[in-house]
């Protein structure tokens, strides 16, 4: 055998091996993708299932949801929460509803979500007593348990931005709520807000199905 040939073999051996590794890289990654994309698929396809596209088919239920979405600096609800607000007084003032809960974060006296929330509401027409408050929802899952655990809340229509409704259908039906759900506009005067918020529900679906898990 000629010496260029003997030198060749290594050659060929160390391409190999590169392309071996290269392979298993890319299979790795892709393992790695699908695991990481299957929580958000699942939370995602059971959330969809309860969508109701039009708010004039809404089935009769006797609650309205509203889940927390930030305050303005004057204390009063985010042109977000507000949009879930008015979804949930026209469904009252259709009938379709006899109760809304306004589940928030009230972390102080400068920061009350539920009571903002009754504040509009009330301004918005709504008596009062139509209203119940859940003062610690701290989050959409911490929400929808509370619903249902502490306030006896077994069927609900969810009203929230359309980009989190189906991750908060899927955290209310596993804590054992038979929900509906209506997504109101995301339209944001920050266009980046809105990019980071639809980019959020990648995690937040992640840990809303380990939660699931966990129950």
């Amino acid at each position: 055998m000629s010496p260029a040939r003997t030198a060749a073999r290594p050659a060929r051996s160390a391409v190999v091996t590169r392309a071996a590794r290269r392979r298993r890289a890319l299979v790795v990654l892709v393992v790695a993708l699908v695991l990481g994309l299957a929580p958000f698929t699942v939370v995602q396809t059971v959330g969809q299932r309860y969508v109701v596209p039009d708010p004039a088919d809404v089935p009769a239920r006797p609650v309205a949801l509203v889940l927390g979405a930030g305050l303005t600096g004057a204390g009063t609800p985010s042109p977000y929460l507000a949009r879930r607000l008015d979804a949930a007084v026209d469904l009252l003032d259709r009938g379709v509803v006899t109760t809304i809960l306004v589940s928030g974060d009230r972390s102080g006296p400068d920061h009350d979500e539920p009571g903002a929330m009754l504040a509009y509401l009330v301004e918005h027409g709504v008596p009062p007593e139509a209203v119940v408050r859940d003062d610690e929802g701290f989050d959409t899952v911490s929400s929808c348990v509370r619903a249902h655990d502490l306030l006896g809340v077994d069927a609900a229509v969810v009203l929230t931005q359309d980009y989190h409704l189906r991750r908060a259908l899927f955290s209310c039906r596993t804590a054992g709520i038979d929900v509906v759900g209506v997504g109101v506009s995301a339209q944001s005067a920050r266009p980046w807000q809105a990019v980071l918020w639809h980019a959020r529900e990648l995690p937040a679906s992640t840990k809303a199905a380990w939660d699931a898990l966990r129950r």
